[in-house]
């Protein structure tokens, strides 16, 4: 589908453009409480300042989406066939609205408070309300795809604190005998390399979600409720890194602070080595097709990193506000695009 084709398609269902701005809004979100993630640590430890940060994140972002989309668009391709909204293609479409309308509320309430949320899991939340709102059953629940965010929960949780703790005590083994004003200015820049390949993951992680929601809004506006594949155009890939990179330059610094200041004091050796955890655990989901949360999966690298010097490092104040978000995100979210599903059909069905 060429941008002229999806515009057309916009004017002539205004549905469908309501939803493509919600679904803008929520990638607007994601920049600001999202994509942060991938570069607190490194502008944390001052290795690189705030807005060249933000420059190379937006950067990274497109490359992320633009590479790995080329690549293995199975990410995407999870999230478009999560749900099944039914086979009233406009009662679909008003339904896929009520869902992102949910996701921006949660997620501004989240960023407001400087909660690091997930919209992975907010978005596969509020698409899960709407459908089961729509169905007024759970058979809307694509059972298969869905637990492949159960195993992405299990392998952010435990293969990003893991990772990160590893790599932290293998990183000081290494370098144990090293002068240190050599190694602090080796990890000041390999620093920057590894928020720059966090960006990149966040990129082909949530990029492909978001476009997935694209395309099935497209999907459901032409009639077409049965839809199982796509192809994702690269004018879609250049929207949506560039409106997460401006999400980003907006409302980033409360998030940076909350994940990369508050939460462990980092030394930029620890920085490096939860850049990398994060990146290697984002980069074996994207290849295997399971949606992981990138804020989940940095978080829990860093708690990985901060436990392995000593377990006081680590605020656990902080761990348990973000635990609870988590916790709170699936039934919260779900139920929030299950009753805004419900009062969207209730007005314009």
């Amino acid at each position: 589908m060429s941008l002229i084709d999806f515009v057309q398609q916009m004017l002539q269902n205004p549905m469908l453009l309501v939803s493509t701005l919600l679904t803008l809004g929520v990638i607007l979100v994601n920049g600001w409480t999202d994509a942060p993630n991938a570069i607190a640590t490194c502008v944390s430890t001052r290795a690189i300042g705030v807005r060249k940060a933000i420059v190379m994140a937006a950067i990274f972002n497109f490359l992320g989406v633009f590479v790995m989309t080329s690549i293995n668009a199975s990410v995407a391709m999870t999230i478009y066939n999560m749900v099944d909204f039914g086979g009233d293609a406009q009662a679909s479409l008003i339904a896929l609205c009520a869902a992102m309308a949910a996701i921006v509320l949660w997620a501004t309430a989240a960023w407001y408070f400087g909660i690091p949320t997930s919209e992975s899991h907010a978005l596969i939340a509020g698409l899960s309300g709407a459908a089961v709102a729509i169905q007024n059953n759970f058979s809307g629940i694509n059972g298969s795809e869905w637990v492949k965010v159960l195993y992405g929960l299990l392998l952010s949780t435990l293969l990003g604190f893991g990772l990160g703790f590893v790599t932290s005590k293998l990183t000081v083994l290494l370098f144990r005998n090293q002068n240190r004003m050599k190694c602090e200015r080796f990890f000041g820049g390999a620093q920057v390399a590894g928020g720059a390949a966090m960006a990149f993951m966040h990129g082909a992680q949530d990029g492909q979600k978001f476009m997935a929601v694209f395309l099935l809004g497209a999907a459901l506006s032409g009639g077409h409720s049965e839809m199982t594949d796509f192809v994702v155009p690269i004018w879609l890939m250049i929207l949506c890194s560039v409106v997460m990179g401006l999400g980003t330059s907006i409302g980033g610094y409360r998030i940076i602070k909350s994940v990369g200041m508050d939460m462990v004091k980092l030394k930029p050796y620890q920085g490096f080595a939860a850049d990398l955890s994060a990146a290697l655990c984002l980069l074996l989901s994207s290849l295997t097709g399971i949606p992981v949360s990138t804020t989940h999966t940095k978080t829990t690298a860093i708690m990985g990193v901060g436990a392995a010097k000593r377990l006081r490092n680590v605020n656990w104040a902080v761990v348990k506000d973000l635990i609870l978000t988590w916790i709170c995100t699936f039934p919260g979210c779900g139920l929030l695009g299950f009753l805004m599903a419900k009062l969207f059909l209730l007005l314009f069905a």
